[in-house]
């Protein structure tokens, strides 16, 4: 009779258990780190949904798009969160994404139709550098100097892809040209940000391709005005970080649950002082304090996302050759 209680107390654990369904979001390294969104996210999200939130790190940005059309439809992930409009033409190609039934007023300096991806971020790409430095403000300048920089790569890394595209979109047909005078400029290509910009806080560049927001980062979480974003007479680049739903999905409701809730206060509230960035949607208490220092662009620059895809592999080419000599 015992053993009968303890079996039927052991039977009724294990469907309680079985009953709270799981969530998989895939989503880059930083943005599961200690310090980044990722905790809070996953706090505030079980709270609500009754689930169990599992966040996945799969590298960097644009190594979530090759994992995710690798494994297809098999794939674990319910979610992919940390695309890029770079990205979002050829993840649609992919078939592996479904609509989403989001609704927000986004806070966009464009505007925003896209029924299958969700922004939830958005910045510029720069190079960020100690503040006392003396640097160049344009691409050729930069070619010119004798400045040290380290990038991440295209192929890996969404601020890689966006170097990319922001030199395409700055110089067109001149690109090789730019990319060749860079080339004994870069001390290093590295597979995804995180890497890139440890070595330049340990001393190893004088500038590092990050965003115009990541002097905030010093600037709020450690007390430290030293680091600065080069403003560029080219423009700057923008980037809008996006979520988007798995169509073979098996939790599909609690995909567009968690969708939702990434454009809600408690999602957005998180991203200035961890992701470091501008938030898709602003905060009801605004901006923290120290965003107002930081640089904004005189000119934006962003190749549309079907643009982006037909002039990628191009640009690919040219970053590779001109590197490679």
């Amino acid at each position: 009779m015992k053993y009968s209680v303890f079996a039927a107390g052991l039977l009724g654990a294990s469907a309680a258990f079985a009953e709270t369904p799981e969530l998989t979001v895939y989503t880059y390294d930083s943005f599961v780190s200690d310090w980044g969104p990722g905790p809070a996210v996953e706090k505030a999200f079980e709270e609500v949904c009754g689930c169990d939130l599992k966040l996945v790190g799969a590298g960097d940005g644009a190594a979530l798009l090759a994992r995710i059309k690798l494994e297809g439809n098999r794939s674990d992930a319910d979610v992919v969160l940390g695309l890029d409009t770079n990205l979002t033409a050829a993840a649609k190609d992919s078939g592996l994404f479904a609509d989403h039934s989001v609704s927000a007023e986004f806070d966009l300096p464009i505007a925003w139709e896209d029924a299958t991806f969700v922004p939830y971020d958005w910045g510029y790409f720069a190079f960020v550098h100690n503040a006392d430095a003396d640097v160049p403000g344009d691409f050729k300048s930069l070619a010119a100097s004798d400045t040290r920089i380290v990038i991440q790569d295209p192929r890996s890394s969404t601020p890689g892809l966006g170097l990319l595209m922001w030199v395409k979109a700055a110089y067109g047909d001149e690109a090789p040209a730019i990319w060749e005078g860079l080339a004994d400029n870069i001390v290093t290509v590295t597979k995804g940000w995180s890497e890139a910009y440890g070595m330049f806080l340990e001393g190893e560049a004088d500038m590092v391709l990050s965003y115009t927001t990541s002097p905030a980062y010093h600037l709020i979480a450690e007390e430290d005005a030293s680091k600065a974003a080069a403003s560029f007479d080219e423009g700057h680049y923008m980037q809008v970080e996006v979520a988007g739903k798995l169509a073979a999905s098996d939790q599909p409701e609690l995909a567009d649950q968690f969708l939702q809730f990434m454009v809600s206060d408690a999602f957005q509230s998180v991203i200035p002082t961890t992701n470091w960035m501008y938030p898709a949607v602003t905060p009801e208490d605004g901006l923290p304090k120290g965003f107002e220092t930081l640089i904004t662009p005189e000119k934006s620059l962003l190749l549309p996302a079907d643009q982006a895809a037909a002039v990628r592999d191009a640009a690919l080419d040219e970053w590779r050759g001109a590197l490679s000599r």
